[in-house]
């Protein structure tokens, strides 16, 4: 029988287990901030009926999105009416419309699920990833106080994470749109293309900005002071400063300026530091879903990468499936494409196995004292494995070394006898005999574990 040349299906990611278990330690330190911020978790099906998915975004969408049919449906002929969620955004406000009457609001909620689009495999795109979503919405309003509390959240995880220095790139839609109408450009189709343009900034440059602009109908005279504006490289209170000077009393622009301060206010009084959240006015978000507050988080010494975790406020997310108003503000993290990265940069966080000990097998006479030493290792709050078939001692000690097992636990028949155990520590290449009585202690002092703690 011919043998199926094994391959993993391109545009998607599969690690090895130390990878892996890198990878999970990513996923628990996002879930673990998301939680201590008072969020909790929800899970929505691989796949959504076809009409509600394709509802945001119509045929644009379709064509990245896998549809999802019955061998049997497949074969009497019918159109498929299920499709794999090609983001958590919709799904959320199919959710939330559906369930809105047992939720409470404002609703705070993540998701950390596989997401799925109909990419061209290449390079840093792909077919099947995960996202980590974060949203808060409110009924009818929200506090633009939660506008501040999201980038408190995604600093607390990419330190704890260790990526590099990142900073989290912030604005708000309405103060442009508000200046451009009070320049004169108050059709929101136009006022959505020169938002584009601006967005564009750093790869483009100011100079393709400019012409771009002035073709969409700026005129000349205010090009320049609005692009001055936009390319402000101060601090947030001299942003602020400046935007106060703008002589406009453009409503949307009003309101704008009050949401931007109140949230400079709370990301103090959240402690965030200074230089990791920037007013960035050039942060436009080419998506006009956006209506107020967005965010870019860019890894300093890696702009290339593009933004890791963005996001923003959207005025009414379920519109298409409810007549309430749900308002929200919500970010995400590419945690496959950043992982990627990192991975690429060799700057994956270093992370411990996730099994501590291993307990050999020297005599197999001793088998049960070997089972129940790892009984009370893990009680202990030990992830211990127990090498359960007789082997050489080398082999079992090349198995933990591979496998990076960093304690390897040795009970022989003099060490029964004694009342002690050999404890083989891998990194540090030393052997040390310590009592039995006394060998939790001693693998809570050599290997400290702060998720234990919490």
């Amino acid at each position: 029988m011919p043998h199926i040349q094994p391959r993993t299906p391109p545009g998607t990611l599969e690690l090895l287990p130390r990878e892996q278990m890198i990878f999970q330690h990513m996923l628990d330190v996002i879930r673990r901030s998301y939680e201590r911020f008072g969020f909790v978790p929800i899970e929505t099906p691989a796949f959504e009926l076809k009409d509600v998915l394709l509802t945001k975004s119509g045929g644009e969408t379709e064509k990245q999105v896998y549809f999802v049919q019955s061998t049997g449906a497949l074969q009497q002929g019918h159109e498929p009416d299920l499709a794999l969620r090609f983001d958590l955004t919709v799904p959320l406000a199919r959710y939330v419309a559906e369930h809105e009457r047992e939720l409470a609001f404002p609703f705070r909620r993540y998701q950390i699920q596989r997401v799925y689009r109909g990419e061209r495999a290449q390079k840093g795109r792909f077919r099947e990833f995960y996202q980590c979503d974060i949203d808060v919405i409110g009924k009818d309003k929200l506090d633009p106080a939660y506008d501040a509390e999201l980038p408190a959240i995604i600093v607390r995880i990419f330190e704890e994470l260790k990526t590099g220095n990142f900073t989290i790139h912030f604005s708000n839609r309405k103060l442009l749109l508000g200046l451009l109408a009070g320049y004169g450009i108050k059709d929101t189709a136009k006022q959505a293309l020169i938002l584009r343009e601006i967005d564009k900034f750093d790869k483009i440059g100011a100079d393709k900005v400019r012409t771009s602009l002035i073709e969409l109908g700026l005129s000349e005279s205010v090009t320049n002071p609005f692009l001055q504006l936009v390319a402000h490289k101060g601090g947030k209170d001299e942003v602020l400063a400046d935007l106060r000077r703008q002589k406009t009393e453009e409503p949307v622009f009003r309101q704008g300026l009050a949401e931007l301060a109140h949230m400079i206010e709370a990301l103090k009084a959240l402690g965030v530091p200074n230089e990791r959240a920037r007013l960035n006015l050039k942060i436009a978000r080419g998506l006009d879903y956006y209506t107020g507050t967005v965010y870019e988080t860019l890894i300093d010494d890696h702009p290339e990468w593009g933004s890791v975790c963005s996001g923003g406020r959207y005025d009414d997310l379920a519109s298409f499936y409810t007549k309430s108003k749900l308002p929200g503000v919500g970010l995400s993290i590419g945690l496959t494409r950043l992982f990627d990265q990192l991975r690429a940069g060799h700057l994956l966080p270093q992370v411990p196995n996730s099994v501590e000990v291993l307990i050999a097998q020297i005599d197999p006479q001793l088998s049960g004292a070997y089972l129940a030493l790892g009984v009370e290792l893990r009680h202990a709050g030990f992830n211990t494995e127990n090498y359960l078939e007789p082997a050489k001692l080398d082999k079992q000690l090349k198995y933990a070394d591979k496998s990076g097992i960093p304690f390897v636990v040795l009970l022989g028949p003099d060490e029964k006898a004694k009342g002690t155990v050999l404890v083989k520590d891998l990194a540090a290449k030393a052997q040390f005999e310590v009592t039995h009585a006394a060998l939790i202690e001693k693998l809570r002092a050599l290997a400290p574990r702060p998720a234990r703690e919490g």
